[in-house]
């Protein structure tokens, strides 16, 4: 039976470094608002020796959502994986000057469309052997200026946690790990001019993850 992995957020960032780094072991179906960043990481994932399909769609869409749900049950009849890394990270601001718009878009992206996309995936996850999904903790809430960043990643955090205390005697496996600091766009939006010669880049650490995680 084929294994499929499922990546929300797969255009770049920690998204992209998983799809490339499962397209050996699984067909990759990724996720992700930018058609021409899906199909750089298509050419990527191909170089690889893998296959994706590509579904450039917005994850805050929920009929998106369930057409792309129904559509994998009909093909392949589960999901092996589940790899949610879509975010909006939204400009730091102090808590007074908290934009109305990014925080309606952080509610959206980062708490209601994870909330939505459970509902919908636990079934696919459900009908396979041993269906598992990982989430990423980024510890922001409280922290000055990450107002609507740091609140709406925390409140994702606790949902997950909620259903991870909830499956995890029936399943499916879900999991809650903290990546490295990586060499992303979003970490240069939120500290620019920082020395990256440290930061991981998300491949390396997507493989990093995989192993720990015996994927």
């Amino acid at each position: 039976m084929t294994k499929i992995a499922l990546i929300t957020g797969a255009s770049r960032g920690l998204g992209a470094g998983f799809a490339e780094s499962l397209a050996p072991t699984h067909h990759v179906v990724a996720v992700a608002r930018t058609a021409g960043a899906l199909e750089e990481v298509d050419d990527r994932i191909i170089a690889a020796g893998g296959a994706a399909t590509l579904a450039p769609m917005d994850v805050t869409n929920a009929d998106a959502m369930a057409h792309l749900c129904r559509g994998i049950y009909d093909r392949w009849g589960h999901v092996d994986l589940w790899i949610h890394t879509a975010i909006h990270a939204a400009p730091l601001a102090p808590a007074t000057h908290v934009d109305a718009k990014d925080w309606d878009k952080s509610v959206a992206v980062n708490m209601t469309a994870t909330a939505t996309l459970i509902r919908m995936v636990e079934p696919l996850l459900r009908a396979a052997p041993a269906g598992r999904a990982v989430f990423f903790e980024d510890r922001r809430g409280g922290e000055a200026f990450f107002g609507s960043y740091g609140a709406t990643k925390a409140g994702q955090i606790a949902l997950v946690g909620s259903w991870q205390a909830e499956t995890r005697r029936i399943g499916p496996q879900v999991d809650i790990v903290e990546p490295r600091a990586l060499a992303t766009a979003m970490r240069a939006r939120f500290f620019p001019g920082e020395d990256r010669t440290p930061l991981a880049t998300p491949l390396d650490e997507a493989r990093r993850l995989s192993g720990l995680l015996g994927l």
